[in-house]
Order: structure tokens, then C-alpha cells, then sequence
């Protein structure tokens, strides 16, 4: 085991001499029992100390979840969604995202984004346009929240390019 300091002096080591890193994680740790136990929220909590260790810190970019955006006031995505018919890993997966949003809402010492994906990710082809919100899942007029993966890329890296949303969440759909 290394002492606390040398793991981070490590890991700060590792993010020092970047611009941005981008943390875009799924999964849960082998044998989880708790969404601390996920690996977005582990991931998160792990490179905002190592940010914080570093002596030029990047800026973070999250890719969140869909299941943290609000569908009305106070109410998020996940909390609608059947968990009984839910896998516990995937259940831990989105209140990991949720813990993880809120985690990073309490940080003010690092540079932070997240950018939440709408309901559906499909494999159509780039448009080049998305239209951007704050908190709320975006609908389009026939309530379809969705955007291809590859303009969800072109959203993340014009974010990465000229930022807009320093210390706070933001979303994109069609």
C-alpha cells in the first residue's frame, strides 16, 4: 500500500500538462452493494482529487446521465423509471450519476462540466446542430428526447473548445 499522498501526488501527475479530461464511465465495482460503489461516482471523487493535487489543473468534462436530468420540477428521470424491473447494477449505476452530479455541485475549487445525453443516444448520422438546455430532459414536439452519438460528440467537443458551462450541468438533444 502507498500512502495516501504518493497515490495522489501520482495520479495528479497523470492530469497535469492537459487541458481537459473527460471522465465517461459506466459499471459498478465487482460485488457492489451501494451507488458509492459506481464507477462514475468512484470515478469523479477520484479525479477531482487528483485535479486538485495537480499544480495547473485541467478542467473536468463529466458525461452524465440522462437519469439526473428533471422531466418537471423536482422530479428526475430516474425516479420514474421502474426499479423493480431494473438490474441493482444499473440501479446503482443511476443514482451513482445523481450522487456523482450532486458530488461535483459542491465543488468549487476545480474547473467542472457535465453534460448529460438526452433519453435515447441512436446511431444516426451527424448532423452538425443540437439544441442545449440546463437541467430539464429536452423533447422535441412529438416528446422524443433523443440525438445521434455522433453529434452528442460534436456538443461535447465544442464545449471542450469554447465553454459555456463552467461549473455547472448542461444537456443536448435535437
Amino acid at each position: 500500500d502507498e500512502p495516501e499522498d504518493d497515490v495522489q501526488g501520482h495520479q495528479a501527475a497523470l492530469v497535469e500538462g492537459h487541458d481537459v479530461v473527460v471522465v465517461s464511465v459506466r459499471g459498478v465495482v465487482p460485488g457492489a452493494e451501494k451507488p458509492e460503489d459506481s464507477l462514475v461516482y468512484r470515478g469523479v471523487e477520484n479525479v477531482v482529487a487528483a485535479l486538485r493535487h495537480a499544480k495547473d489543473a485541467p478542467r473536468l468534462v463529466h458525461v452524465g446521465g440522462a437519469g439526473s436530468l428533471e422531466i418537471e420540477p423536482g422530479v428526475l428521470l430516474a425516479d420514474r423509471l421502474p426499479r423493480f424491473l431494473l438490474p441493482r447494477d444499473f440501479e446503482f449505476e443511476l443514482d451513482g450519476q445523481v450522487m456523482a452530479l450532486e458530488y461535483l455541485r459542491g465543488v468549487s475549487d476545480v474547473a467542472w462540466t457535465v453534460i448529460s445525453p438526452p433519453r435515447n443516444l441512436t446511431g444516426g448520422k451527424r448532423s452538425g446542430r443540437y439544441r442545449s438546455g440546463k437541467d430539464r430532459l429536452l423533447e422535441d414536439a412529438q416528446g422524443k428526447s433523443r440525438i445521434s452519438r455522433s453529434d452528442f460528440a460534436v456538443a461535447l467537443v465544442d464545449e471542450i473548445e469554447k465553454p459555456h458551462h463552467l461549473q455547472e450541468r448542461f444537456t443536448v438533444a435535437w
